[in-house]
């Protein structure tokens, strides 16, 4: 009899203020724009986009925003192992924004609120992407603490991500980016010297490799890696990813990934 193949894990990633920023909206627009019951309705597609923007005024000028680049470096790990989609409670020029972005083809998936007819915080919508992906749960990230919690009662790991290192936290402890970071240094005995250190703190493996970037003649090309995997307080290392960049720097070095 043939088996059905095991579905890969699903991440859920909400957009705006994880995997897109932008520019601080003038208080006198946003008290307008994000009035409640306007927002509402533009977010589950009662109304379009630019109707919405024509109830604002001639200010509120439609724009993309910008990706987070960290958060895309991320987003492009996880799917090395994970079934990634966007769930966004957005207007209808979702899909245009992720094209001028350059997002739409980062993603496996793409659900906008505007298009299902139902927000975030509302159980509904986690049940409908679940049910439409074929998935029981997932992993869900958003920057609202509110919409986190809901996702937790609809039965997802919802979890509230504040910025982009909580993000990559969320991700390592999860298992759904690699655990392995890689310390990157020129000077073999500062390597050695280091990864002693870091191995006496609780780290591990701490194991230096030659690293030849150009050839075996070229000694100019040669680095040493030190392979980091678990932290000392038993999380990934990958889960300390600015620790270890801010580390490396002060060595004259660079993080990598395994």
């Amino acid at each position: 009899m043939e088996r059905t193949p095991a579905l890969k894990p699903l991440l859920l990633l909400d957009l705006d203020g994880v995997l897109r920023s932008f520019p601080p909206v003038p208080p006198e627009i946003a008290e307008i724009a994000f009035e409640p019951s306007l927002l509402h309705r533009a977010v589950t597609g009662e109304i379009s986009d630019e109707q919405w923007r024509q109830e604002v005024g001639p200010g509120f000028v439609a724009t993309p925003g910008e990706v987070i680049p960290e958060a895309l470096a991320l987003v492009r790990a996880a799917r090395r192992q994970c079934f990634v989609a966007l769930l966004s409670n957005a207007t209808t020029r979702l899909e245009s924004d992720l094209a001028l972005l350059g997002m739409d083809v980062e993603l496996d998936a793409i659900f906008s609120s505007a298009r299902l007819g139902v927000a975030k915080p509302d159980p509904a919508i986690f049940r409908r992407v679940l049910d439409e992906l074929g998935h029981s749960t997932a992993v869900f990230c958003d920057d609202s603490e509110e919409n986190a919690a809901a996702a937790c009662e609809a039965g997802l790991d919802g979890v509230h991500v504040p910025d982009t290192a909580a993000l990559r936290t969320a991700l390592a402890t999860r298992g759904l980016i690699p655990a392995t970071v890689l310390l990157i240094l020129p000077d073999r005995d500062e390597a050695e010297e280091l990864a002693a250190e870091l191995l006496k703190a609780g780290w591990g493996p701490c194991a230096v490799h030659r690293d030849m970037l150009a050839g075996e003649d070229d000694a100019e090309d040669v680095d040493w890696v030190i392979e980091l995997t678990t932290a000392p307080d038993g999380t990934p290392a990958s889960a300390h990813r600015d620790e270890l960049d801010d580390l490396a720097e002060r060595h004259d070095g660079f993080t990598g990934d395994h």
